[in-house]
């Protein structure tokens, strides 16, 4: 499949979304460069169809660079999950670069329940970052990993987190190992 860009500018109207609400900004000095880049919480109400549509897109382009034990058919079935997860997860996190969304995060009771990046971002210091606004803003403690995303293992490993239980499916009963974490 081409790989496509899917990091779409903010549209004119999202435009409200982002201006009514409160942005922390980060720079960050990367191997490509200074990025200036901005995170908004956006609440379940401003979640629209177009919105959705556009995070689906990073999701699906993180998925396919990161997730390579899924097939077409796997990630097919857990789009549906993903677009009702981004729907109704509490604290909603956007990361921009300018006007481009980059990634997201969505946090719930304390735990991460999804952290995608846009691939061209992957590296750049931007989950971390997500993760230590997570860390100092929500408390989160909690985090779970498929088994077989080496790299995401080593990267939450990297930020404190520690295998307390491996379960052989994940929470929708595919046969996808998890590893739930715990931050030391």
């Amino acid at each position: 499949m081409p790989k496509t860009d899917c990091r779409r500018n903010i549209t004119p109207a999202e435009l409200p979304i982002f201006a009514s609400i409160n942005e922390d900004n980060h720079r960050m000095n990367t191997s490509a460069g200074s990025i200036h880049i901005r995170t908004a919480n956006i609440e379940k109400d401003a979640r629209t169809p177009e919105f959705i549509a556009g995070l689906l897109e990073i999701w699906e382009a993180s998925v396919r660079a990161s997730h390579r034990f899924l097939t077409e058919d796997d990630i097919r079935n857990i789009l549906p999950q993903a677009e009702d997860a981004i729907r109704q997860i509490e604290t909603l996190w956007v990361a921009c670069d300018g006007d481009a969304r980059i990634g997201f995060m969505g946090i719930q009771s304390g735990k991460i329940e999804m952290l995608f990046l846009h691939p061209d971002y992957f590296r750049k210091g931007v989950g971390s970052a997500l993760i230590r606004k997570a860390f100092s803003e929500q408390g989160v403690q909690y985090v779970d990993v498929n088994e077989q995303n080496p790299s995401a293992v080593r990267f939450y490993e990297r930020m404190g987190f520690r295998t307390f239980r491996r379960d052989s499916k994940d929470d929708q009963d595919n046969p996808f190992p998890v590893l739930r974490m715990k931050r030391l």
